[in-house]
């Protein structure tokens, strides 16, 4: 009865994952561009202009800002910085 039962079992473990392994995971969907060629070359074009093309191990990209201060005025920020004492983290 013991061997029985472990035939069963074992043919129906096996039918049932023969019967999953035929569906398609994830579930395949038509892709339908609604850019044309053209449209791709160009963005393709701006994006090498603008440096936007990772590369090697440059991604991701990060875009510094633009700084609208001169040199002196971040040094004169520093120094002000430096001489402030009530901040939280200097001292010790």
């Amino acid at each position: 009865m013991n061997i029985k039962n472990i035939v069963v079992t074992a043919s129906l473990l096996a039918a049932a994952g023969a019967a999953l392994a035929e569906a398609p995971y994830p579930p395949e969907t038509p892709f339908h561009s609604t850019q044309t060629r053209a449209d791709v070359k160009a963005e393709l074009q701006r994006a090498r202009a603008n440096g936007e093309i990772a590369s090697r191990n440059e991604y991701p990209i990060v875009r510094q800002p633009v700084s609208h201060l001169s040199r002196a005025q971040v040094q004169e920020q520093v120094q002000h910085a430096s001489t402030k004492q009530d901040s939280l983290y200097s001292g010790a």
